[in-house]
Protein backbone atom coordinates (compact mmCIF):
# COMPACT_ATOMS: atom_id res chain seq x y z
CA UNK A 1 0.00 0.00 0.00
CA UNK A 2 2.91 2.51 1.06
CA UNK A 3 2.90 3.03 -3.09
CA UNK A 4 -0.48 4.08 -3.32
CA UNK A 5 -0.44 6.23 -0.29
CA UNK A 6 2.01 8.57 -2.33
CA UNK A 7 -0.60 10.33 -4.36
CA UNK A 8 -2.49 10.84 -1.42
CA UNK A 9 -1.25 12.61 1.31
CA UNK A 10 -3.92 12.29 3.82
CA UNK A 11 -4.30 8.16 2.86
CA UNK A 12 -0.16 8.45 3.80
CA UNK A 13 -0.75 10.58 7.17
CA UNK A 14 -3.20 7.82 8.27
CA UNK A 15 -1.29 5.05 7.37
CA UNK A 16 2.17 6.65 9.43
CA UNK A 17 -0.83 6.77 12.54
CA UNK A 18 -2.79 3.14 12.21
CA UNK A 19 0.03 1.50 10.16
CA UNK A 20 -0.95 -0.18 6.86
CA UNK A 21 -3.04 -3.19 8.03
CA UNK A 22 -5.44 -0.56 10.31
CA UNK A 23 -5.83 1.34 7.39
CA UNK A 24 -7.12 -1.04 4.86
CA UNK A 25 -9.99 -1.73 7.24
CA UNK A 26 -10.76 2.17 7.68
CA UNK A 27 -10.32 2.88 4.12
CA UNK A 28 -13.01 -0.23 3.72
CA UNK A 29 -15.42 1.68 5.09
CA UNK A 30 -15.27 4.47 2.18
CA UNK A 31 -15.55 7.12 4.95
CA UNK A 32 -15.13 10.10 2.35
CA UNK A 33 -18.80 8.96 1.60
CA UNK A 34 -19.92 9.57 5.05
CA UNK A 35 -20.38 13.09 4.73
CA UNK A 36 -22.87 12.58 1.85
CA UNK A 37 -24.85 9.64 4.19
CA UNK A 38 -24.85 12.20 7.33
CA UNK A 39 -26.53 15.00 5.55
CA UNK A 40 -28.63 12.71 3.93
CA UNK A 41 -29.94 11.22 7.24
CA UNK A 42 -29.58 14.65 9.15
CA UNK A 43 -31.81 15.96 6.46
CA UNK A 44 -34.65 13.92 8.01
CA UNK A 45 -34.23 15.12 11.48
CA UNK A 46 -33.92 18.74 10.50
CA UNK A 47 -36.72 18.56 8.94
CA UNK A 48 -38.48 16.88 12.35
CA UNK A 49 -37.28 19.44 14.63
CA UNK A 50 -35.49 22.58 13.60
CA UNK A 51 -32.68 23.79 15.28
CA UNK A 52 -33.90 21.90 18.68
CA UNK A 53 -31.89 18.76 18.12
CA UNK A 54 -31.00 16.34 21.12
CA UNK A 55 -27.31 15.57 20.94
CA UNK A 56 -27.10 12.32 22.52
CA UNK A 57 -29.84 10.77 20.51
CA UNK A 58 -28.62 12.33 17.26
CA UNK A 59 -25.33 11.66 17.90
CA UNK A 60 -25.86 7.72 18.64
CA UNK A 61 -28.51 7.54 15.53
CA UNK A 62 -25.31 8.63 13.93
CA UNK A 63 -22.74 6.04 14.96
CA UNK A 64 -25.52 3.47 14.53
CA UNK A 65 -27.02 4.30 10.99
CA UNK A 66 -23.75 6.31 9.47
CA UNK A 67 -20.97 4.78 10.74
CA UNK A 68 -21.52 1.18 11.99
CA UNK A 69 -24.54 0.44 9.00
CA UNK A 70 -23.03 2.62 6.03
CA UNK A 71 -19.15 1.35 7.06
CA UNK A 72 -20.52 -2.05 7.31
CA UNK A 73 -22.16 -2.38 3.96
CA UNK A 74 -19.47 -0.71 1.75
CA UNK A 75 -16.67 -3.00 3.61
CA UNK A 76 -19.07 -6.52 3.37
CA UNK A 77 -19.75 -5.39 -0.44
CA UNK A 78 -15.92 -4.95 -0.40
CA UNK A 79 -15.01 -7.69 0.99
CA UNK A 80 -16.86 -9.93 -2.11
CA UNK A 81 -16.12 -7.91 -4.90
CA UNK A 82 -12.55 -7.42 -3.88
CA UNK A 83 -12.25 -4.74 -6.44
CA UNK A 84 -9.37 -3.66 -8.40
CA UNK A 85 -10.05 -0.24 -9.99
CA UNK A 86 -11.11 2.60 -8.43
CA UNK A 87 -14.73 2.06 -6.67
CA UNK A 88 -17.05 4.62 -5.23
CA UNK A 89 -15.33 7.16 -2.44
CA UNK A 90 -12.29 5.21 -3.10
CA UNK A 91 -9.49 5.49 -5.43
CA UNK A 92 -7.20 2.86 -5.42
CA UNK A 93 -8.58 0.50 -3.26
CA UNK A 94 -6.35 -1.07 -1.26
CA UNK A 95 -6.33 -5.68 -1.65
CA UNK A 96 -9.50 -6.67 1.00
CA UNK A 97 -7.73 -7.44 4.27
CA UNK A 98 -8.00 -10.91 5.67
CA UNK A 99 -10.53 -10.17 8.23
CA UNK A 100 -12.58 -8.05 6.28
CA UNK A 101 -15.83 -10.17 6.54
CA UNK A 102 -15.53 -10.78 9.73
CA UNK A 103 -15.39 -6.90 10.72
CA UNK A 104 -17.87 -5.86 8.76
CA UNK A 105 -19.98 -8.69 10.03
CA UNK A 106 -19.48 -7.18 13.45
CA UNK A 107 -19.97 -3.81 12.84
CA UNK A 108 -23.92 -4.92 11.18
CA UNK A 109 -24.48 -6.55 13.86
CA UNK A 110 -23.75 -4.13 16.32
CA UNK A 111 -25.52 -1.10 14.18
CA UNK A 112 -28.80 -3.40 14.61
CA UNK A 113 -28.45 -4.24 18.13
CA UNK A 114 -27.63 -0.74 19.46
CA UNK A 115 -30.49 0.52 16.87
CA UNK A 116 -32.98 -0.85 19.84
CA UNK A 117 -31.62 2.23 22.17
CA UNK A 118 -33.77 4.51 19.95
CA UNK A 119 -37.26 4.81 19.12
CA UNK A 120 -38.72 1.65 17.80
CA UNK A 121 -39.27 2.87 14.30
CA UNK A 122 -35.79 4.06 13.48
CA UNK A 123 -34.81 0.65 14.98
CA UNK A 124 -37.06 -0.92 12.50
CA UNK A 125 -35.83 1.09 9.14
CA UNK A 126 -32.12 0.53 10.57
CA UNK A 127 -32.79 -3.52 10.97
CA UNK A 128 -34.22 -3.31 7.67
CA UNK A 129 -31.37 -1.45 6.23
CA UNK A 130 -29.08 -4.12 8.03
CA UNK A 131 -30.93 -7.23 6.01
CA UNK A 132 -30.42 -5.66 2.78
CA UNK A 133 -26.88 -5.08 3.23
CA UNK A 134 -26.71 -8.52 3.17
CA UNK A 135 -28.60 -9.56 0.58
CA UNK A 136 -27.37 -7.37 -1.25
CA UNK A 137 -23.51 -8.33 -1.33
CA UNK A 138 -23.30 -11.83 0.41
CA UNK A 139 -23.70 -14.99 -2.07
CA UNK A 140 -25.72 -16.54 -2.75
CA UNK A 141 -28.41 -14.20 -2.79
CA UNK A 142 -26.00 -11.14 -3.74
CA UNK A 143 -28.65 -8.76 -5.09
CA UNK A 144 -25.93 -6.82 -6.59
CA UNK A 145 -25.45 -9.14 -9.17
CA UNK A 146 -29.32 -9.09 -10.23
CA UNK A 147 -30.26 -6.09 -12.76
CA UNK A 148 -33.39 -4.39 -11.10
CA UNK A 149 -32.91 -5.87 -7.33
CA UNK A 150 -29.83 -3.87 -7.47
CA UNK A 151 -31.52 -0.59 -8.06
CA UNK A 152 -34.43 -1.51 -5.78
CA UNK A 153 -32.17 -2.02 -2.67
CA UNK A 154 -30.58 0.92 -3.10
CA UNK A 155 -33.45 3.52 -3.82
CA UNK A 156 -35.08 1.79 -0.69
CA UNK A 157 -31.61 1.91 1.62
CA UNK A 158 -30.77 5.14 0.98
CA UNK A 159 -32.90 6.88 -0.82
CA UNK A 160 -36.43 6.42 1.13
CA UNK A 161 -34.96 4.89 4.26
CA UNK A 162 -32.44 7.17 5.33
CA UNK A 163 -34.77 10.35 5.50
CA UNK A 164 -36.69 8.52 7.38
CA UNK A 165 -34.89 7.82 10.01
CA UNK A 166 -33.20 10.87 10.80
CA UNK A 167 -36.90 11.51 11.18
CA UNK A 168 -37.57 8.93 13.02
CA UNK A 169 -34.96 9.00 15.16
CA UNK A 170 -36.34 12.21 16.83
CA UNK A 171 -39.55 10.05 17.83
CA UNK A 172 -42.05 12.15 15.83
CA UNK A 173 -45.03 10.62 13.65
CA UNK A 174 -44.00 10.75 10.32
CA UNK A 175 -45.88 13.85 8.39
CA UNK A 176 -46.96 13.58 4.74
CA UNK A 177 -44.50 15.77 3.39
CA UNK A 178 -41.56 13.54 5.00
CA UNK A 179 -42.69 10.54 3.34
CA UNK A 180 -43.35 12.13 -0.45
CA UNK A 181 -40.22 13.68 -0.14
CA UNK A 182 -38.88 10.84 0.76
CA UNK A 183 -40.00 8.69 -1.66
CA UNK A 184 -39.29 11.33 -4.11
CA UNK A 185 -35.15 10.61 -2.74
CA UNK A 186 -36.22 6.85 -3.68
CA UNK A 187 -36.45 8.06 -7.30
CA UNK A 188 -33.74 10.78 -7.25
CA UNK A 189 -31.05 7.44 -5.91
CA UNK A 190 -32.82 5.69 -9.15
CA UNK A 191 -31.25 8.66 -11.60
CA UNK A 192 -28.20 8.15 -9.54
CA UNK A 193 -27.63 4.79 -9.19
CA UNK A 194 -26.59 4.19 -13.04
CA UNK A 195 -24.01 6.79 -12.88
CA UNK A 196 -21.97 4.80 -10.14
CA UNK A 197 -21.76 1.56 -12.35
CA UNK A 198 -20.92 3.02 -15.32
CA UNK A 199 -17.40 3.26 -14.94
CA UNK A 200 -17.38 0.34 -13.74
CA UNK A 201 -18.69 -1.96 -16.33
CA UNK A 202 -15.67 -3.80 -17.30
CA UNK A 203 -14.90 -4.46 -13.85
CA UNK A 204 -18.36 -5.81 -13.71
CA UNK A 205 -18.50 -7.77 -16.31
CA UNK A 206 -15.11 -9.17 -15.52
CA UNK A 207 -17.04 -10.77 -12.74
CA UNK A 208 -20.06 -11.66 -14.36
CA UNK A 209 -22.02 -9.45 -12.29
CA UNK A 210 -25.30 -8.33 -14.56
CA UNK A 211 -25.85 -5.03 -13.11
CA UNK A 212 -28.48 -2.50 -14.21
CA UNK A 213 -26.21 -0.99 -16.70
CA UNK A 214 -25.14 -4.06 -18.23
CA UNK A 215 -28.37 -5.41 -18.99
CA UNK A 216 -29.80 -1.83 -20.06
CA UNK A 217 -26.87 -0.74 -21.81
CA UNK A 218 -25.03 3.07 -21.04
CA UNK A 219 -27.70 4.86 -23.18
CA UNK A 220 -30.43 3.77 -21.66
CA UNK A 221 -29.54 3.71 -18.22
CA UNK A 222 -29.30 7.27 -18.74
CA UNK A 223 -32.45 7.94 -19.98
CA UNK A 224 -33.66 6.15 -17.09
CA UNK A 225 -31.80 8.43 -14.91
CA UNK A 226 -33.28 11.24 -16.93
CA UNK A 227 -37.00 9.87 -16.03
CA UNK A 228 -35.90 8.92 -12.10
CA UNK A 229 -34.95 12.60 -11.49
CA UNK A 230 -38.23 14.00 -13.29
CA UNK A 231 -40.21 11.95 -11.16
CA UNK A 232 -38.22 12.76 -8.18
CA UNK A 233 -38.92 16.80 -8.74
CA UNK A 234 -42.53 16.31 -8.97
CA UNK A 235 -42.90 13.91 -5.70
CA UNK A 236 -40.66 17.04 -4.20
CA UNK A 237 -42.91 19.37 -5.57
CA UNK A 238 -46.34 17.70 -4.23
CA UNK A 239 -44.11 17.65 -0.41
CA UNK A 240 -43.85 21.56 -0.67
CA UNK A 241 -47.48 21.85 -1.64
CA UNK A 242 -48.33 19.93 1.23
CA UNK A 243 -46.55 21.83 3.86
CA UNK A 244 -48.14 24.29 1.77
CA UNK A 245 -44.72 25.85 0.09
CA UNK A 246 -44.05 27.36 -3.06
CA UNK A 247 -42.46 24.36 -4.89
CA UNK A 248 -40.82 27.08 -7.75
CA UNK A 249 -37.94 26.83 -5.39
CA UNK A 250 -36.99 23.28 -6.90
CA UNK A 251 -36.41 24.98 -9.80
CA UNK A 252 -32.27 24.79 -9.09
CA UNK A 253 -32.20 21.44 -8.04
CA UNK A 254 -34.03 20.39 -10.97
CA UNK A 255 -31.60 22.58 -13.22
CA UNK A 256 -28.41 21.24 -11.41
CA UNK A 257 -29.96 17.35 -12.49
CA UNK A 258 -30.31 18.47 -16.36
CA UNK A 259 -27.28 20.05 -16.51
CA UNK A 260 -25.83 16.87 -15.55
CA UNK A 261 -27.71 14.35 -17.40
CA UNK A 262 -28.53 15.83 -20.88
CA UNK A 263 -25.17 16.56 -21.73
CA UNK A 264 -24.16 12.72 -20.83
CA UNK A 265 -26.97 11.36 -22.80
CA UNK A 266 -25.58 13.47 -25.74
CA UNK A 267 -21.90 12.57 -25.48
CA UNK A 268 -21.89 9.50 -23.53
CA UNK A 269 -20.02 7.31 -26.39
CA UNK A 270 -17.26 9.26 -26.49
CA UNK A 271 -16.33 9.60 -22.31
CA UNK A 272 -13.69 7.76 -21.20
CA UNK A 273 -14.28 5.66 -17.75
CA UNK A 274 -12.61 8.43 -16.18
CA UNK A 275 -14.87 11.19 -17.39
CA UNK A 276 -17.78 8.61 -16.57
CA UNK A 277 -16.21 8.98 -13.03
CA UNK A 278 -16.48 12.34 -12.92
CA UNK A 279 -19.92 12.79 -13.97
CA UNK A 280 -20.82 10.25 -10.90
CA UNK A 281 -19.30 13.21 -8.81
CA UNK A 282 -21.27 15.99 -10.72
CA UNK A 283 -23.98 14.04 -9.67
CA UNK A 284 -23.49 13.77 -5.75
CA UNK A 285 -23.05 17.36 -6.02
CA UNK A 286 -26.57 17.87 -7.44
CA UNK A 287 -27.79 15.50 -4.71
CA UNK A 288 -26.23 18.25 -2.03
CA UNK A 289 -28.21 20.84 -3.83
CA UNK A 290 -31.40 18.56 -3.51
CA UNK A 291 -30.90 18.09 -0.11
CA UNK A 292 -30.48 22.00 0.17
CA UNK A 293 -33.22 22.49 -1.43
CA UNK A 294 -35.61 20.78 0.33
CA UNK A 295 -34.45 22.06 3.19
CA UNK A 296 -35.04 25.28 2.80
CA UNK A 297 -38.37 24.53 1.19
CA UNK A 298 -39.58 22.16 4.34
CA UNK A 299 -38.04 23.77 6.98
CA UNK A 300 -40.52 23.70 10.33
Amino acid sequence: MTGETQNYPIRAFFQRLLGPRALAYLLHLRPLEWPIMTAHFLLGTLLATGWALRAKPTLLGWLVFVALLNGGTLAINSAFDKDEGDIGYLKAPPKPPKYLLGFSSVLLVASAILGFLLPRPFALLNLACVVMSVLYSVPPVRLKARAGWDLLINCLGFGLFTPLAGWALTGRPFSTSILMASWGFAFLFAALYPMTQIYQVAEDSRRGDRTLVIRLGVGRSLALALAAALAAHLLFGAAALARGRNALFLGLSLAGWLGILLPWMAGWRTWTDRRHETGMYWGLGAWAVTDLSLLALLWP
